[in-house]
């Protein structure tokens, strides 16, 4: 029986679907020839807990693999993480799945040093140290059904990482939360004792973060 290809020996293809698969992709076949969707969204921000109440006009590109709800994951961790002013710089979309140096939001102060490093998805522990051995702070927001099965085969080898959170949303929710996905979005986002509602006019909707790891920080969520 033929042993499979290493990682050296594998083809751009192999590498692509391994890529999807652990980032929580929709695999596609031809997504290097596709371009991203454009969504925008005006959101509100009334956040209590941090005191932070703010409007920010969002462009968001859906990369050609990936689903609305992680598109969605990535906006929620924008609300939540950003900060009230731009003295150590501002949180931005970085490249995330169209470049895997880069994680999917990040913020750099103002002499170029990585402060924050956010990833949406269930990440593995080695993507997590190299993370953590370059940014001040590193937070995961893990989503999907699977989250349950996927920590407890990475929990414990992350234990050392002191400047890594790790929050998972509920499956329930965040599928909740991709259905108020819209190319152009008004969303108005209030977060008090920890719970955080998203609603678009019509419809709202409940989301509870669940710490899976790393100590809480009063100024970010938490």
């Amino acid at each position: 029986m033929p042993a499979s290809p290493t990682w050296a020996s594998s083809t751009a293809a192999d590498r692509a679907l391994w890529h999807s698969a652990r980032f929580g992709m929709v695999p596609c076949a031809h997504s290097m020839a596709l371009k991203s969707t454009i969504y925008k969204a005006a959101i509100q921000i009334a956040d209590m807990d941090r005191a932070l109440y703010a409007d920010h006009a969002l462009t968001l590109a859906l990369h050609p693999s990936e689903t609305e709800e992680r598109m969605m994951i990535r906006l929620l961790a924008f609300v939540l993480q950003v900060t009230p002013d731009d003295a150590r710089g501002t949180l931005q979309f970085a490249r995330g799945l169209s470049d895997t140096e880069e994680p999917d939001l990040w913020q750099h102060d103002l002499t170029g040093q990585l402060i924050h490093w956010i990833d949406v998805g269930q990440v593995d522990e080695r993507r997590l140290a190299k993370a953590c051995g370059r940014a001040d702070r590193v937070t995961l927001y893990a989503y999907a059904a699977s989250v349950a099965v996927w920590w407890s085969g990475i929990a414990n080898k992350v234990t050392r990482l002191r400047n890594l959170q790790v929050w998972q949303i509920p499956a329930a929710e965040s599928q909740a939360l991709a259905a108020l996905a819209e190319r152009s979005m008004q969303l108005q986002v209030t977060v008090q004792d920890g719970q955080v509602w998203v609603a678009d006019g019509s419809r709202n909707v409940e989301i509870n973060p669940q710490r899976l790891f790393g100590e809480e920080r009063k100024a970010a969520h938490r």
